[in-house]
């Protein structure tokens, strides 16, 4: 049966524009004769060839006619179809016919190519492979964007007509490329936004406590050298300026508008910057969503949307570009400028975050204050910050996620190039879920955020004065290239602090070369110690520690320098300062310094951090990302062999038949698990003793019984799992006296051969509502939750990923032969979890899931017992599908 098109969308245009997508209604027979109106003729031949307008019509009256038997969709953009794509086939055909027709004023703006994208997934949905285009030779734009798109074509010339045969497989490379658009359209929708040729400040009052007022003053302050219009009814001039009743009287027309006036009002302000052309709409205004009124905040991004306004807030305090000398909020102080960008959920953390960063001579090249968050998110703001020339270094201050699995592709690209600095508040547990399994217990949402940024390189801080000192370390410093510190100061007891501090970390301090030594004892006082930490002693100079720095920057053993001062010894805080700059400039290494009770910079560019442990939290942070970083690139996830159409066969035969979903039995679960090459134990269930006994005809001796039933999560702890039983007779007794300990709960039991002895590690997954497929590897048997020895990912996993999870946990020496044990099959592990992420990802009905334990031994790994709870799952967004959200 024939899919329909996806729910309608929200499209970003490669100019920043937005596009209304949806599909094709009867009723949009007229709009569509007047698209084929507007058409120049030269657009009207390219794509009919023959016949002129009157083939482009008749084409209108058949695609919305009864008998129509295709599928299409159209495209609207201030209210006007602007753009209808679609394919044509028989029901039957694995292929079928595409055709687009698009507004002449949207050529170039990429709408045909997203056209093309949505439409290639509702193909493939319906079982079409292939998209046939017929394109005159002459079309050059046409051919342009379907050898562009990023699906596999061919091409062959027939007759002045060129045949593209466009696959609907979703790949890798259609993927980066989706992802390549969507890039550059987000940049493009926000550079409005912060770096506007003109600014309007809609709701700017006389009174100076007034926040509309306050947002006009810093702009003002600020510096802005475009327009600025105060649009206030009652004034004719505010903060020295010609105020305007409205937009329609301002001499030119705003860029850029910030709406502070009541919430009742918003909308129709926003309805007016649509008419007049407004890019961006940053509104400040209280009294959406975060008071009830989601209805009021749901009208107002509507608005924006049909007209194509980007929508910053509502209850926001504004952006900041210092690049753009642009200050359009009311922040109480104007940010430095500098490398780091800023971005806050929070308006009172935002404040508390500029006047943090003021105090330690952190500068900002761009701040946004999201607010409600109901149109620009972290997302996009990422987006546009991964070019920006001005930003070094990214810092988000998160509440939410909106999406969370696009955030983990843009992040990892993004942290490919720039550090991107998190503090996620919220770290709760579970929150009450009625959990069953072991992975859906440890696996809160805050793992899953863990796991989240682990995967996409963000670096995690628990605090703003943590993010702070991160980044204003990667902000001013070049990353470490390796773990290697020297440490250098006037007192011994804040050096060993500093010292121990590294070793906490992860970072070493190991001993200094001879060369050095030599080095340093020729330039220092005969009372210095020259080991590592470098002890200058009270008397040292600055001169002292300036010599000994620059001799420790030049040892080869050493990446990364930590200058450590006591004020007022030595040489004085002045003069010390000086030295320390004077030693890191050009020095091509990591130098960061701890100066007892002060934060602040040193210098242009030398962080300094008020106690030891500032400083080396910081450095184990760079170093943590550097090795990110300079970790070679996984080869592309390995698809495991799995036959995803069977899998999906059992999982919606059971959901029919069990519409709330339910606890599979163990031979329904390995069927499933079998799909996708996961290894199971061969069990038979029974019902009884005698059944019991049956099985080990088949099975053989030893086996093990184990008790199931519906809740039992922990059979061992209630009797539930009989081991190592030898004979017939053993069997049937173990049976009656399990059913007599366990009680109603058991409602049958398994038995399995005997597994051979091996490291017992656990496997499993749950699909959170908002994060997706979760992953978990640990350790395994009886010790699961007592040890608390797990890692966790989101998938995709590669082979490499699972490598590093596993290599994560303390019981990781225990599979590689530790205290002479046999050295067991990690690799057999591993296939474990990429085919678990997999399995995960592809079948969201797969609520929970635990193999515990995953025996692995030296031949390879199996599980022994499976417990998976199937439950109805919302479709996801499908990553190929461009929207906003």
């Amino acid at each position: 049966m024939r899919r329909s098109l996806p729910e309608e969308c929200d499209v970003l245009l490669r100019d920043g524009g937005v596009a209304h997508v949806r599909a094709l209604q009867p009723h949009d027979r007229d709009a569509l004769h007047d698209l084929v109106d507007r058409a120049s003729g030269q657009s009207v031949y390219l794509r009919f060839a023959a016949g002129g307008t009157a083939t482009a019509h008749a084409y209108v009256d058949r695609m919305t006619g009864s008998g129509y038997r295709g599928q299409a969709l159209v495209a609207i953009m201030s209210g006007r179809v602007v753009g209808v794509a679609e394919w044509v086939g028989d029901a039957a055909s694995a292929e079928a016919d595409l055709g687009v027709l698009l507004d002449d004023a949207t050529h170039g703006h990429g709408l045909g190519t997203i056209l093309l994208e949505h439409l290639a997934l509702n193909a493939a949905d319906n079982g079409v492979k292939e998209l046939v285009a017929d394109v005159l030779a002459e079309n050059t734009r046409v051919i342009r964007m379907l050898e562009d798109a990023g699906l596999e074509t061919r091409r062959r010339h027939i007759d002045g007509w060129e045949e593209f045969r466009i696959s609907t497989e979703t790949t890798a490379a259609l993927l980066t490329a989706i992802d390549a658009r969507a890039h550059e359209a987000d940049r493009n929708s926000l550079t409005g936004l912060f770096a506007p040729r003109s600014v309007a400040v809609i709701g700017a009052g006389r009174d100076p406590a007034n926040v509309g007022h306050r947002v006009l003053h810093n702009l003002i302050a600020g510096g802005f050298d475009g327009p600025i219009y105060p649009i206030n009814p009652r004034a004719a001039d505010l903060e020295g300026l010609e105020a305007y009743p409205d937009l329609s009287a301002a001499p030119g027309q705003a860029e850029l508008a910030v709406v502070a006036v009541p919430a009742a009002a918003v909308q129709d302000v926003a309805r007016d910057c649509a008419r007049h052309g407004v890019r961006s709409l940053v509104v400040v205004s209280a009294g959406f969503a975060e008071a009830g009124h989601a209805d009021r905040e749901a009208e107002l991004l509507r608005i924006c949307r049909e007209a194509g306004m980007r929508l910053v807030g509502p209850n926001c305090l504004g952006v900041v570009s210092t690049t753009a000398k642009l200050n359009a909020g009311f922040l109480p102080r104007q940010p430095p400028a500098g490398r780091l960008a800023l971005m806050s959920q929070s308006g009172a953390v935002a404040v508390g975050m500029i006047d943090r960063a003021a105090q330690m001579s952190v500068g900002i090249s761009s701040f946004a204050s999201v607010g409600n968050k109901a149109d620009v998110s972290g997302n996009d703001l990422l987006e546009y910050w991964e070019d920006d020339p001005a930003t070094e270094v990214i810092a988000l201050y998160l509440e939410s996620f909106g999406n969370p699995r696009r955030f983990g592709r843009i992040a990892r690209r993004v942290s490919a190039k720039k550090p991107i600095v998190v503090v996620k508040s919220g770290r709760g547990t579970a929150g009450g879920r009625a959990v069953r399994s072991h992975t859906a217990a440890a696996a809160t949402p805050d793992a899953a955020v863990d796991a989240l940024l682990h995967a996409s390189g963000a670096i995690r801080e628990d605090s703003v004065q943590d993010m702070l000192d991160t980044a204003r370390l990667l902000a001013s410093q070049p990353l470490p290239a390796g773990r290697r510190v020297a440490i250098v100061g006037n007192s011994g007891g804040p050096q060993a602090m500093t010292a121990d501090a590294c070793e906490r970390r992860g970072l070493v301090v190991p001993e200094l070369s001879e060369a050095s030594r030599e080095a340093l004892r020729a330039r220092l006082r005969p009372a210095a110690a020259v080991g590592n930490p470098v002890d200058l002693t009270a008397d040292g100079e600055a001169t002292e520690l300036a010599d000994a720095m620059r001799i420790l920057l030049a040892d080869p053993g050493v990446d990364a320098v930590l200058a450590v001062y006591t004020p007022p010894f030595g040489s004085g805080l002045a003069r010390t300062r000086e030295a320390i700059a004077a030693a890191a400039e050009g020095a091509g290494k990591t130098v960061l310094a701890c100066v007892l009770g002060q934060d602040g910079l040193i210098g242009a560019n030398v962080p300094a951090y008020a106690f030891p442990e500032q400083a080396v939290h910081a450095l184990g942070r760079a170093a943590d990302y550097a090795a990110w970083r300079s970790r070679p690139l996984d080869p592309p996830v390995e698809t495991p062999p799995a036959h995803t159409a069977a899998a999906r066969e059992i999982v919606e035969t059971d959901l029919a038949e069990h519409p709330q979903g339910r606890w599979l039995d163990y031979a329904t679960a390995a069927r499933l698990l079998d799909c996708y090459g996961i290894r199971v134990a061969e069990a038979i269930s029974v019902d009884g003793p005698d059944s019991a006994c049956e099985a080990v005809a088949w099975l053989g001796l030893p086996v093990v019984l184990k008790a199931t039933g519906p809740g039992l999560v922990h059979k061992s702890d209630v009797g539930g799992v009989r081991v190592d039983l030898r004979s017939v007779d053993e069997v049937r007794q173990a049976y009656r006296e399990m059913a007599e300990r366990v009680g109603p709960a058991m409602t049958g039991a398994l038995v399995q051969r005997m597994a051979p002895g091996g490291v017992e590690m656990i496997v499993g997954g749950v699909a959170h509502e908002t994060f997706g497929a979760l992953i978990m590897v640990g350790m395994g048997g009886v010790a699961a939750e007592l040890l608390v020895d797990r890692s966790f990912r989101v998938p995709p996993i590669s082979r490499a990923e699972a490598g590093r999870m596993i290599a994560e946990l303390h019981c990781a020496p225990l599979l590689h032969g530790y205290r002479g044990n046999p050295e067991v099959d990690a690799e057999a592990l591993a296939a474990h979890v990429v085919a678990i992420g997999r399995l995960m990802d592809e079948i969201p009905e797969i609520a929970e899931l635990d193999l515990n334990p995953v025996i692995v031994t030296p031949g390879g790994a199996v599980a022994v017992d499976v417990r998976m709870r199937l439950a109805p799952a919302a479709e996801r967004p499908s990553p190929y599908r461009r929207r906003l959200r």
